[in-house]
């Protein structure tokens, strides 16, 4: 939160034409911090300081145009910002410019072009690129497949603490693709993700707790999470485990909300179970 004091600080020095002081007032207008949330104002200060060749002022405005935030929303012109700031060496704009080339939004669907730009994000340690590597090397998108060079990737974004990457990660020990299987080390990486609130990995801990521990009091803690967070398959789980009182009191009328939260999703194994309950 910034204070009155700060922001007027800000606004001293940004009508000076200091283009890290407007870019500021645009995250500030951006995120209401102190102030209403703007995006209008944001995109005004955002636009002086990218004028004037700010990298960071460049790729918040892509993002901004990216997500229609302020503007209407326009891939070329999010995609023209991200590659002035990429080409200034943001990391965060590199990063945003691989997934433009990987998904073929604003330019034309490029995996090589996509690669490319993700490396060099990921060789100034962004981990949301370092993660987006790894993806391209375990699919063999862009480069050819490769779990070592997969995992090397997702360990780096993983100890950089990127959730995503942690609970694949789990996924690639609980399997063993690339490694030796190693339920405890998956456990390990889905907790770690779990426990930043990532709503599949903790979909696979209560996986991994209900079908192989067989610990089904965890399972359920961790189906819980995950289902109130909206994973149908969670929500599912969870309505099973109370349905049939294991690791928990038996609770059918519970069960039902859950089987109905999951059918809602159009998860058809719920519907199922909770046309069955009302049969009974």
């Amino acid at each position: 939160m910034s204070s009155d004091a700060e922001i007027r600080l800000y606004k001293m020095l940004a009508e000076t034409g200091d283009a890290g002081a407007q870019n500021r007032l645009g995250l500030i207008s951006q995120n209401g911090e102190g102030v209403p949330q703007d995006y209008a104002e944001a995109i005004k200060w955002y636009l002086k300081a990218a004028q004037q060749g700010y990298a960071p002022a460049q790729n918040n405005l892509g993002w901004m145009y990216q997500n229609g935030k302020g503007v209407a929303q326009e891939d070329a012109e999010a995609f023209k910002w991200y590659l002035k700031a990429a080409q200034q060496g943001s990391a965060d704009a590199q990063n945003n410019l691989g997934w433009m080339y990987q998904n073929g939004k604003g330019v034309s669907q490029d995996d090589t072009e996509a690669f490319k730009w993700y490396l060099e994000a990921a060789e100034q340690g962004s981990a949301d690129a370092q993660n987006n590597l790894g993806w391209m090397y375990q699919n063999g998108t862009g480069v050819p497949q490769d779990d070592a060079l997969a995992i090397k990737w997702y360990l780096k974004a993983a100890e950089l603490g990127s959730a995503d990457a942690q609970n694949k990660l789990g996924w690639i020990y609980q399997r063993g693709k690339g490694v030796k299987q190693d339920d405890a080390e998956a456990i390990k990486w889905y907790l770690k993700a779990a426990e930043q609130r990532s709503a599949i990995a903790q979909y696979n801990l209560g996986l991994m707790y209900s079908r192989g521990l067989q610990d089904y009091a965890e399972a359920a803690r961790w189906f819980l999470k995950a289902a109130e967070q909206g994973i149908a398959d969670a929500q599912f789980n969870f309505g099973l485990i109370l349905e049939e009182g294991r690791g928990v009191k038996q609770d059918s009328d519970s069960a039902a909300v859950w089987y109905g939260e999951a059918a809602e999703q159009g998860h058809a194994e719920a519907q199922l179970r909770l046309d069955k309950m009302k049969d009974k």
